[in-house]
């Protein structure tokens, strides 16, 4: 109507001043406060994303935002971000078989699933080795986790699977960590963590060893449970063109990220670095 018609005209026969229709148009097509806010808030929630190398989901980012101060519901993050297509990582596969236990070596009992629950870091080790896949061929990961804090205390990295790899994240971890005589060990039954020298490092180090039960991942389900999170957070999301490239993208993302800035839903929404310094 209006390019029909000028708007003295269309204010005339409508009985109302040009400047009051003028004053109405510009409050209609000015924003409201809830339109401003939410705005503001999908720069934030674009931040926080784009910091968590675009892994959290709404939960994570809800904590994130009351570190800053700010509390909103988390049903409302969460429909800011499926609107500008925002969302965390996506479960996809996984299962990564590296064990044998086919070997002639000593078991040790199971000692984890008798031992009480962690009161402090340095009380139980849990250990794991899983693969990565490259342009080059397979790249192996050995790691140690502390199972109060969910950190990765000892890694290592080799294109070979053998003991001289467990028995590197085993030394980067006592080495930083300086653990007490008596601290519980728990690994698989394969081959590497079963050997002698390996089994002689832990006793120089005055570490117990524990092994899980034949076939039953459960026993170490915090270590696969990092496996899992370091899958869908980094490998599965691109290639790796060397294993030099994996090697430089795997350190960034355990010791810049997943120790020091990722948020763990069992550490009270805390990184494993910043609950080791919580006092619990």
């Amino acid at each position: 109507m209006r390019s029909d018609h000028s708007i003295a005209t269309l204010c005339a026969n409508l009985e109302v001043s040009p400047s009051g229709f003028y004053d109405w148009d510009r409050r209609r097509q000015r924003p409201g406060a809830r339109s401003l806010e939410d705005q503001a808030l999908v720069e934030q929630i674009t931040a926080i994303h784009a910091k968590s190398r675009q892994t959290y989901g709404s939960p994570r980012i809800v904590d994130e935002l009351r570190d800053l101060g700010l509390r909103h519901g988390r049903n409302r993050i969460a429909r800011l971000m499926k609107s500008q297509g925002i969302c965390g990582r996506q479960k996809g596969r996984y299962r990564v078989q590296t064990t044998d236990s086919k070997h002639d070596h000593p078991i040790a009992p199971n000692l984890l699933a008798k031992t009480p629950k962690t009161t402090a870091p340095n009380q139980i080790w849990v250990a794991d080795i899983t693969y990565i896949l490259t342009d080059e061929g397979w790249l192996y990961l050995a790691g140690v986790l502390d199972l109060h804090s969910r950190r990765i205390v000892g890694w290592a990295m080799s294109q070979t699977i053998d003991s001289a790899l467990v028995l590197a994240a085993l030394a980067m971890a006592t080495l930083h960590r300086t653990p007490p005589p008596g601290l519980l060990f728990h690994t698989d039954r394969g081959v590497q963590y079963a050997a002698g020298n390996f089994r002689a490092a832990l006793k120089a180090a005055g570490l117990v060893a524990s092994m899980s039960r034949r076939g039953n991942c459960y026993d170490n389900a915090a270590m696969e449970s990092f496996w899992s999170t370091l899958k869908l957070e980094l490998v599965y999301r691109g290639k790796f063109t060397s294993r030099s490239h994996a090697r430089s993208e795997i350190f960034d993302y355990i010791e810049i990220f997943y120790n020091r800035q990722r948020r763990h839903t069992s550490l009270r929404g805390l990184s494993p670095a910043q609950f080791e310094l919580k006092k619990n």
